[in-house]
């Protein structure tokens, strides 16, 4: 079982801004959102704990008070938007009428078969581990992982949505490794 956790709110997040490779801090509303995760998921007890290296999942995780110490992985990346870092979608639709980042991806950054690439890269080493398993990550690299991790095309992410400070399960039908299935999405009750 994995659950994935989207980093609490920052500047940018609320602004809608893309934040890939930016390392933009959580707010003091952020800050507090980490902490109300640390209390709703009090008692699970996590095998491995995984987060990307932006300062955002870092401080999640740690003001969260889970346990145990997360192992920081470049990996867990938030998409990298190249040229579009920083913009709000409507600016870049403004110049790229009809973008969609899971169909298109960012110039000088990401395309979509690379962050295929990478999630299932992740999947395949998430696959490796036995226990429950934390990943404190990002938007669009959470729902790019979702749709992967139950055998869709990444173009199809775009229907997963991911609020900060969310919890989603990530789990397996009845147990069965070759049944990847969706436990939860985008659960924010109480954060």
């Amino acid at each position: 079982m994995i659950y994935l956790i989207r980093h609490g709110e920052t500047a940018w997040s609320k602004s809608g801004q893309h934040t890939g490779r930016t390392d933009v801090p959580l707010t003091s509303g952020g800050e507090a959102q980490a902490k109300r995760l640390g209390r709703r998921l009090h008692g699970v007890s996590f095998a491995y704990a995984f987060v990307s290296p932006r300062c955002r999942a870092i401080d999640t995780w740690r003001l969260s008070g889970l346990k145990p110490a997360a192992e920081i992985r470049d990996d867990l990346s938030e998409w990298d938007y190249g040229r579009y870092e920083g913009l709000r979608s409507g600016e870049i639709q403004a110049q790229h009428p009809g973008w969609n980042v899971f169909a298109d991806g960012c110039p000088d950054g990401e395309s979509t078969d690379q962050m295929t690439a990478r999630v299932d890269d992740v999947i395949a080493f998430l696959r490796t581990l036995s226990g429950t398993i934390a990943i404190c990550a990002h938007g669009h690299f959470g729902r790019a992982l979702g749709a992967r991790w139950i055998g869709i095309p990444i173009v199809n992410a775009g229907r997963l949505l991911l609020s900060t400070a969310s919890i989603s399960i990530l789990d397996y039908e009845h147990g069965l490794r070759d049944r990847p299935a969706i436990a939860l999405w985008n659960d924010t009750a109480g954060i």
